[in-house]
């Protein structure tokens, strides 16, 4: 009998057993995980301990300086570099500008330019033969409205070196007044007129009721004598 008992606790027809641990599942997790802090521990003090040993520590410290002293100075001449850029783009505008303003003032300048030799030709064109002396030309005459009448006369000497002249204009308006012969001088009388190469002279005049200019005449007076004349008709 006891040896039919022994021989099934020793076979594979022996019950199973269970062999379980005394400590509960919390407490060994626990442990382990001092296990594991106290090891991770020791690894980073010998790591810490041997870049102490092999001097990598120092010498990182001591890059780690360089590369900010390195980065100061990149970051000032980075500044610098940008003031500069910033001066230069300035000046830049400025230059554009002025570039502008003399390219503005140069068409000006041509614009001048052509109208003094257009106007030179045309007071070369006014310019008698030589011989002729003080002339009237340009004279020009239109009526504004039926009220008023506009007028322009050119006086010139030839002569190169022509003395000063010291005279007087008179201006004389022929046409018909209500059917009847109608003549007007200048309202203030004859102009003075005072010259040495050439005058321009202008002006307007109020016509009266009912008055129609056919004819304008112009004569350039010097005391009693009779300088220069001319006439247009309208």
């Amino acid at each position: 009998m006891r040896f039919r008992l022994l021989r099934r606790r020793l076979t594979i027809s022996a019950p199973r057993m269970a062999v379980r641990s005394a400590l509960p599942w919390p407490i060994r997790w626990i442990g382990a995980a001092i296990v594991l802090g106290f090891c991770a521990a020791i690894a980073l003090w010998a790591f810490e301990f041997g870049k102490e040993i092999a001097g990598l520590e120092k010498n990182a410290k001591e890059e780690l300086a360089v590369l900010r002293v390195e980065n100061q100075r990149l970051r000032e001449e980075r500044d610098a570099a940008q003031q500069v850029a910033n001066t230069s783009e300035s000046v830049l505008t400025a230059e554009k500008s002025a570039q502008e303003r003399l390219a503005a003032q140069m068409r000006q300048l041509e614009a001048d330019n052509r109208t003094l030799r257009d106007d030179l030709g045309f007071f070369e064109r006014l310019i008698p033969s030589s011989g002729e002396g003080m002339a009237i030309r340009g004279l020009q005459a239109e009526l504004m409205s039926d009220a008023q009448m506009r007028w322009q006369v050119l006086v010139i000497q030839p002569a190169r070196n022509a003395p000063e002249f010291n005279g007087r204009l008179e201006l004389t308006l022929s046409g018909h007044q209500n059917g009847k012969p109608w003549t007007m001088q200048l309202p203030g009388g004859a102009m003075a007129l005072q010259f040495r190469q050439y005058r321009r002279v202008e002006g307007l005049v109020d016509l009266p009721p009912q008055a129609v200019v056919q004819s304008v005449s112009a004569r350039v007076m010097e005391g009693n004598n009779t300088r220069a004349t001319q006439a247009v008709r309208l």
